[in-house]
């Protein structure tokens, strides 16, 4: 995958994304690798080429709370360059997980040189936005068993009527991300049987992609 896979940089020249990398080369992040700390100078921001990563915030107990799991193509942490300049939440590989970083000021110095950076960013947040509120929506207006119905539709190939699926991440991740404990995952996967999804380890299979869909928009 490369830079025009993203949202954020999908209409731009190639002239632009050369002087936006620079010769920065991409970096590979281990799984559970932190990318930035909570607090920090916000130098950077990212655009991931492959894995996943878990935006959260750490309290004083210890306990985490998942604000947003970014996949490949997605890009996080424009924000923070333009409000306070510290990082407001911890950034972590939850798998092996390849990245463009993108040094902040040399990015507002070619905002203000090319004004078609900001228009391809207004349209990634927009993008960014409705994705936040369809996951608003999830926790707010259905219950556990649809929301994890919802997730694994969104995991499935678009027109099809089976599917077999790998959970992109562990399942207390998916759990947290869902809004519900990780104990109640296992009884909520069992329940789906009757939808057609059969679960063995991390793999899932769906054997009837209308029934689960028509699950998670049940009114």
């Amino acid at each position: 995958m490369d830079l025009r896979s993203s949202t954020l940089f999908h209409s731009l020249s190639d002239d632009i994304l050369r002087k936006l990398v620079g010769n920065e080369p991409s970096r590979s992040y281990a799984k559970g690798q932190t990318i930035f700390a909570q607090g920090e100078t916000a130098d950077h921001f990212y655009v991931i080429l492959s894995g996943w990563v878990k935006l959260y915030r750490l309290h004083s107990s210890g306990d985490e709370t998942i604000l947003h799991i970014f996949k490949s193509g997605d890009s996080f942490a424009e924000a923070a360059m333009f409000s306070g300049y510290r990082y407001p939440a911890m950034a972590e590989a939850v798998e092996e997980t390849r990245m463009v970083s993108i040094n902040c000021n040399h990015f507002k110095k070619l905002l203000g040189e090319n004004p078609e950076i900001a228009m391809s960013m207004l349209a990634s947040t927009s993008v960014h936005l409705k994705s936040l509120v369809i996951e608003i929506e999830q926790v707010k207006g259905r219950n556990s068993l649809q929301r994890l119905a919802f997730f694994l539709i969104d995991l499935c190939p678009s027109d099809t009527m089976t599917a077999i699926i790998d959970l992109p991440y562990e399942k207390n991740l998916v759990a947290s991300r869902l809004g519900i404990q990780p104990e109640s995952l296992s009884r909520l996967l069992k329940k789906l049987q009757g939808y057609g999804v059969h679960c063995e380890k991390n793999k899932i299979t769906i054997s009837n992609v209308v029934a689960l869909r028509d699950l998670a928009m049940e009114e």
